[in-house]
């Protein structure tokens, strides 16, 4: 946990590293954001490099938005384009959005991280490679003819060769390590010359070094002296004559103690939460798949909370059991991605039935099938809102952004619990492993989701006898009573097959199976949403963007750029995607141009045109990357003088 502003002690210890004070020599730059990418092989530690530096500059009080991108394997082939891995961080010392289009740094290891990367670093940027790393034969392996380093193809970026595995090796030559084992900590030293580059905090790195390494405190001392002699090594060679600082960006949150949290995490927090607030054990039957998987991990920690977790042999074992602690009075999720929720659609249509409250978190990834398991998209729309036999409307809500999913999850629970229906939570990859501040809410700023369970009779049959009728309903949710098994004379029947209307006895009548239908419809197109907000400056644009998920971040970065180039442009964001807002349709009436950026072919423009009438145009992308800001502002510019 950090506060928005690093203390004294805190800037003192960017100063300061292994006893050694920064150089008053050298010069330093103040720069009021930058964009930073860690890339090499996938044993190369470079998601924990990046984490680490992430961490640091949340404590510093920056703002910041994190890209981690890495292979579908656990370990890829090592040297090879399909195996290189990347942690791009954008930090700044005012509110930003997206983690960058294009890093102003890259820390290349080998290689393949250096040709999978250099087409994204704009001319005139620093380039950081470690020259041990190229050899004749690992150079050919990706393609490379000549040696980079040397054949004037870097010439346009500032580079700086640095041995990275030679240096490890030496300032760990007290330890008892081979070279080998010695070398794996050259992605420490990496982080404690970036760390002295951009004045970061270390003394968190190395206290979360001591603690991961608790039970190995040697190998936990040789990575901290990997790091303070990358730190030590900027201080003292010439390659690098400048550091850089970033402010912190105090004006760009609210007063209150923050953190930096991942979407997936956030989204943990949140379930937590849901299910303190209404005061209801938290039952999670889930299967791992990527990248839902981290969810399951965290909530298994937290059995304080009174939760449970179950981690199924399938995806239909999963939210089977997730469905029977619906039943039996839980506050239930099960979460996937789109293959699992493919998987799931029988499951979810009995809960549609039962009319239970079941959260389904789809982590979104690339489809069809296994598709991009590390790669975001947001194409499970159509099949969140359709994808199961017969008329079965489920509602949706998604957040849009990593620390969005916090809120995300309350509503998608209080929807699930005042309403009686399964819920699907869409978040994607991107913001699932992305990262951002989050400001800690106070407790009472949560809401109130106590619910009632059924205690006894409700209806009255026409001989006068006191009775229940499960599916006798709320007039104002039309949501059914929830009554848990065991309590005398709440027995009702549970399964598949179509209800009677009131008492829930089997019913094949054509007449009820209408009203059932109809009413189950009415049902989620009634629950209670807010209005859709729009941002429209000054009132006279003519061009709306709607988006949804995590497109937020890069279309407000687009429509800042716009507006600050005298462009008029209003922007809206949809969470609830069933029922959409009460004022949607008029929000569209407005603007003579209605533009729905998303990554997928078409999702949301196409409902929108089905429900409105309205001819949205669609701005799509599907190669498992978030879009980049210019990219977007670069569309928009045209929709408008289009």
């Amino acid at each position: 946990m950090t506060s928005q502003v690093s203390s004294q002690a805190e800037q003192a210890d960017a100063a300061v590293v292994g006893g050694q004070r920064r150089s008053p020599e050298k010069d330093v730059r103040r720069l009021d954001r930058v964009i930073i990418r860690f890339a090499g092989d996938s044993g190369d530690g470079m998601q924990l490099t990046g984490d680490r530096f992430t961490s640091e500059t949340a404590s510093f009080g920056n703002d910041l938005s994190t890209l981690p991108n890495f292979p579908a394997e656990i370990r890829a082939p090592a040297g090879t384009l399909p195996g290189v891995s990347s942690f791009q961080l954008h930090f700044a010392d005012h509110d930003i959005l997206t983690p960058g289009d294009a890093p102003n740094v890259l820390v290349a290891m080998n290689p393949a991280a250096l040709k999978a990367n250099i087409a994204d670093v704009p001319r005139g940027a620093e380039v950081i490679v470690n020259t041990d790393e190229f050899s004749k034969r690992a150079m050919q392996k990706v393609g490379y003819e000549t040696s980079p380093l040397e054949d004037g193809s870097l010439d346009g970026y500032s580079v700086h060769p640095v041995p990275l595995t030679t240096l490890t090796v030496e300032a760990l030559k007290d330890f008892d390590l081979s070279r080998k084992d010695a070398g794996r900590s050259k992605n420490m030293f990496a982080l404690g010359l970036l760390s002295w580059m951009y004045h970061r905090p270390t003394g968190g790195t190395e206290r979360f070094l001591r603690t991961k390494f608790a039970k190995k405190p040697a190998i936990a001392e040789a990575n901290i002296a990997a790091f303070r002699a990358g730190w030590n090594f900027g201080e003292t060679t010439e390659d690098f004559a400048v550091s850089y600082e970033v402010a912190p960006a105090a004006e760009a949150f609210p007063a209150g103690t923050y953190r930096n949290i991942s979407g997936n995490l956030a989204l943990s927090y949140g379930l937590i939460a849901a299910g303190r607030q209404a005061d209801l054990p938290l039952y999670l039957g889930s299967y791992p798949i990527t990248p839902a998987s981290d969810i399951l991990h965290e909530l298994s920690r937290h059995k304080n909370f009174g939760v449970r977790t179950f981690q199924a042999e399938d995806e239909i074992a999963g939210i089977g059991a997730a469905l029977g602690a619906a039943f039996g009075g839980s506050l239930a999720v099960t979460t996937t991605s789109g293959p699992g929720v493919a998987l799931k659609s029988e499951t979810i249509g009995l809960a549609v039935s039962l009319e239970l409250p079941l959260l389904v978190v789809d982590i979104q990834r690339g489809g069809p099938s296994t598709g991009l398991p590390t790669k975001t998209e947001q194409a499970d729309l159509l099949q969140a809102m359709y994808g199961r036999n017969g008329e079965a409307p489920v509602p949706i809500v998604a957040p849009k952004t990593p620390a969005d999913c916090f809120d995300a999850a309350l509503e998608a629970a209080r929807i699930a619990v005042t309403y009686r229906t399964p819920v699907f939570l869409l978040s994607d990859g991107y913001l699932a492993n992305g990262s951002e501040p989050w400001r800690i809410p106070e407790v009472d700023e949560l809401p109130d989701l106590r619910v009632q369970f059924a205690s006894g009779a409700n209806h009255t049959d026409e001989d006068g006898a006191e009775v229940f009728w499960p599916f006798k309903r709320d007039p104002q949710t039309l949501a059914r009573p929830w009554a848990i098994p065991g309590t005398p004379g709440l027995e009702h029947r549970i399964g598949g097959i179509e209800k009677q209307d009131g008492t829930g006895n089997i019913s094949y009548d054509p007449a009820n199976h209408d009203f059932m239908v109809r009413t189950r419809q009415a049902k989620v197109d009634r629950i209670t949403v807010p209005d859709l907000e729009v941002d429209d400056a000054h009132g006279d644009a003519t061009t709306l963007v709607l988006g949804w998920g995590s497109t937020y971040g890069p279309i407000t970065a687009a429509v800042r750029r716009l507006r600050a180039a005298g462009q008029p442009i209003a922007q809206a964001h949809l969470r609830h995607l069933n029922p959409f807002p009460a004022n949607l349709g008029e929000v569209l009436g407005r603007y003579d141009k209605v533009v729905v950026p998303e990554m997928n072919l078409g999702q949301l423009a196409t409902l929108i045109r089905a429900r409105y009438l309205v001819d949205a145009v669609s701005y799509n992308q599907v190669n498992g990357m978030p879009f980049k800001a210019e990219q977007l502002a670069t569309a928009l510019k045209e929709a408008i003088d289009g």
